[in-house]
């Protein structure tokens, strides 16, 4: 992570804890009634008046939720705003400075979110991401890895396609200081793209498919690298503050995710309808797009590779890897990251549907 970005979350950090926000939020007692497994159920509490999510322009339930307006619907006296971000590492800003109560990021964004105690959780897995992100090159000259030497290479910084082009370079040897990495929102890279600015990039659908659809070549995607042990997700985060005062809610929100998933996976015109129109590309670009990405139900979520386990390991492991790159500072504690993965909310979205 750049040192700028580290010292506007340090920042943010700061005022959240001058505002008495994180002492509220990390309580031992928030910890004890979401954690998974601990067999008791957060005090039930009136809505909230308003729930700000974050979001992002990726081809999952998040976006059939928003556009169906489902959320709206099963609560009817909240005002929900839906709040755009390019990344998981903006989400993660965003957090720190109390800007939204849900959002979506990428698992090396929220390991590293872990890594420097931001209070929240997680409570949903949106995606497991396959080919659906890649990195694309221009060149036919650029036929491996160690070809990327000397070039840019284009990636939001403190993503999971940052995170998986490092460990690309990472496993076949080359560098990452021999290949010039830019930072860049996926719609920028687009631009950059078209403009002839850069020759690869290592990004996510739809821009993904907007460049190879003009020429470009995959070297590796993510489900390749997940193959080689670097799995990554899209995963929901909610602060720990919220998800403490206003479990029933997050409870809904979940149920409502779970529905999408459903959708997704019975009707998959129906849902790339929804996020067809939510991302300005055809419907058979958003079914294709839905099939580079893995979704789980709630009840397949709460598992021992998932919720229930596998996840936070994961977390764990690529905050070590992190570590090891030096984009973070440190590691937190193997119990951190199990603790801060929860089933409450998808198990009680998973009985809801029995």
């Amino acid at each position: 992570m750049s040192s700028t970005i580290r010292h506007r979350i340090a920042a943010a950090l700061a005022a959240v804890l001058a505002l008495g926000l994180v002492a509220a939020a990390c309580g031992d007692d928030s910890k004890d009634e979401s954690s998974s497994g601990s067999g008791s159920e957060p005090a039930a509490a009136e809505a909230p008046e308003t729930i700000t999510i974050a979001y992002q322009a990726i081809p999952n339930g998040d976006l059939v939720v928003k556009h169906e307006g489902w959320l709206e619907e099963a609560l009817p006296d909240t005002k929900i705003e839906w709040k755009k971000f390019d990344s998981g590492g903006d989400v993660n800003e965003a957090v720190a400075a109390g800007a939204v109560d849900i959002g979506l990021a990428g698992s090396s964004p929220v390991s590293r979110g872990i890594s420097q105690e931001l209070p929240y959780q997680v409570p949903w897995i949106h995606d497991v991401i396959g080919a659906a992100e890649a990195l694309v090159v221009r060149s036919s000259k650029v036929t491996s890895l160690e070809d990327l030497k000397g070039k840019t290479v284009a990636t939001p910084f403190a993503s999971t396609s940052h995170f998986s082009l490092l460990a690309a370079l990472d496993d076949a040897g080359v560098d990452p200081s021999s290949v010039n990495i830019i930072d860049a929102a996926p719609d920028e890279i687009y631009a950059a793209w078209t403009r002839g600015d850069i020759d690869g990039a290592y990004v996510w659908n739809p821009n993904l498919a907007k460049l190879e659809s003009e020429g470009g070549k995959v070297l590796v995607d993510s489900a390749q690298l997940s193959e080689k042990g670097h799995t990554t997700y899209d995963l929901a985060v909610v602060t720990n503050e919220f998800a403490e005062k206003y479990p029933d809610a997050v409870t809904t929100w979940a149920e409502q995710q779970n529905k999408a998933v459903e959708l997704i996976k019975s009707d998959p015109a129906a849902a790339a309808k929804a996020i067809a129109a939510e991302l300005s590309i055809s419907e058979d670009e958003a079914e294709s797009q839905l099939g580079d990405l893995i979704f789980l139900d709630a009840s397949e979520q709460v598992g021992t590779d998932y919720l229930g386990g596998g996840l936070a390991e994961n977390l764990f492991a690529s905050a070590e890897f992190n570590k090891e790159l030096g984009k973070v500072d440190a590691v937190q504690p193997e119990s951190a990251y199990t603790d801060a993965v929860v089933t409450t909310f998808a198990d009680a979205a998973a009985k809801a549907k029995q």
